[in-house]
This record gives structure tokens, sequence and C-alpha cells, in this order.
């Protein structure tokens, strides 16, 4: 089904094109936009997908990433959360920032974007710094989080209030040419794990900085270990750690000890 169809459904019917999608996908009706998809996914997988709701807190360069490629594989409800707003520096690596939105909300960049590139995609937009006491409120209705955060107590709080509720949580951090990925699983505690010896506020990113390429590379492992668990497909990075060198080119696996 095309784009016009779809959208000329939605104003016949006065439905929003969410629920056109919801219901092309439940009818076995593929989207032409997912037809890449077609050889990965089935249209079952699909619609999970489109039915799913993923909360991603920070929308700066790992989270504006994540959100691109959620939105565009058909990931149907995106919960961003963020407080600050575009400042000139974030150019060089954030794909939601503009000229036209220096000085804007991240959280409208997320907005405006995924309106352009999915507008079947309903992107729920929260302004707010995310912590202990709204965390719960935040993540409910979430079927997994992402970690985009910069602050390594932030990142604990997110991982207790993920176990807490039961939810999947993947993790991601970035400094200079490194990064590492993580997915913990309810009852697996692996971003304390990881963080356990660690007691800056800050990640090494406030002193290595952030090119452009290294957001992009973690914040697209990230989306594909959310694939894997909201498929139930795949081996997702459980009880260890993705680490990349994109300066050396190394990659390794690294295990953590279960409980």
């Amino acid at each position: 089904m095309p784009y016009s169809a779809q959208a000329e459904a939605a104003d016949r019917y006065d439905l929003p094109l969410s629920a056109i999608e919801e219901l092309s996908l439940t009818s076995g009706i593929l989207p032409v936009r997912y037809k890449k998809n077609q050889k990965i996914f089935s249209i079952r997988q699909q619609l999970t997908l489109f039915k799913s709701t993923v909360a991603v807190i920070g929308c700066g360069g790992l989270g504006g990433y994540i959100i691109e490629e959620l939105a565009r594989l058909g990931i149907g409800r995106i919960i961003a959360i963020d407080p600050d707003v575009f400042e000139e520096h974030n150019l060089n690596r954030q794909i939601l920032c503009t000229h036209e939105l220096l000085g804007e909300k991240k959280v409208t960049g997320a907005v405006q974007r995924v309106a352009k590139i999915n507008p079947a995609v309903r992107l729920q937009p929260i302004s707010e710094e995310f912590n202990s006491n709204n965390g719960p409120e935040i993540l409910d209705g979430a079927d997994i989080a992402a970690d985009a955060l910069d602050s390594i107590p932030a990142r604990l709080q997110l991982a207790g209030i993920c176990e807490q509720l039961g939810i999947p949580l993947v993790h991601g951090a970035i400094a200079g040419w490194f990064g590492h990925v993580a997915s913990q699983l309810p009852g697996e505690k692996t971003v304390q794990k990881i963080y356990a010896r660690e007691g800056a506020e800050k990640g090494i990113e406030t002193s290595m900085g952030n090119p452009s390429f290294t957001p992009a590379v973690i914040a697209s492992i990230e989306v594909a270990e959310i694939v894997k668990i909201l498929l139930g497909v795949g081996t997702p990075l459980r009880n260890s750690y993705l680490t990349v060198d994109l300066y050396h080119l190394e990659i390794n696996k690294i295990p953590l000890k279960e409980d």
C-alpha cells in the first residue's frame, strides 16, 4: 500500500495514519515504505514492531539516531525524553539538530523529524529531566527503554527503574572514537555491573568529545538490540557488553559475571 493510499483512507474515514497503518498490517497488507524490510521481517513481525512502544531517554547524539532509525523501521510509538534545547555545538553530531532549531527543545526536533519521515509513528515528547521520581510514570506502557544519556548516575537510575518495572533496557555510551552497548533484561543488572567502579557524574565523553560517526554506529547497534528483544529473535547482548573501537577498528564482546 503506497503512502498516498494510506493518506486517502485516513482522510476518507477520518482516522489517524497510525490507525490506517495498523489496519493495513493486520490485514496482511504491507505499506510500501517497509518493502525493504520484507526479506528480514514478516508482516506479522512488522505489525509487532508497529504495536510496540520504545522509550528513548536522551535526544542528543545517540538518542537522535535511535529515534530516526526506530521511526524508519516502523516502531509505532516512541516516547522521547529530554529537558535540553539545541545548542550550536550540537550541530556536529546530532541528527535532529539544525540551524533553524537552535534554542528549541530537542523533543521538538524529534517530533518534527518523525513527522517528516514516518507520519504513521506516534511520538510522545517529554521535555523533562528523567529521574527516580518521574521515571516510573514516564516509562509506564513502554515495552523497552533505550539509554541515550550522558550521566552515569542517570543511567543507573534508569537501569534501576527498568528493573523495578520489569522493562528490558538497551544501554549505549560513546566517547570520541569509542563506544559500548549492552542489553539488560529484568533481573540481570547489567548496567550496574558495568559501572560498579565508576564514581564520576559524567561519562568520559566530556573529556574525549564526540564526532558524528560514533553515535551513529552505537545507536544502530542499540536499535538492532531493541528489535531482537521486541521480536524475540537473534542473540541479544545479555550478561555482556560490546566494546567498539573505531580508531583501531576493534570490536570485543566482554562477558559479565552472572549473579
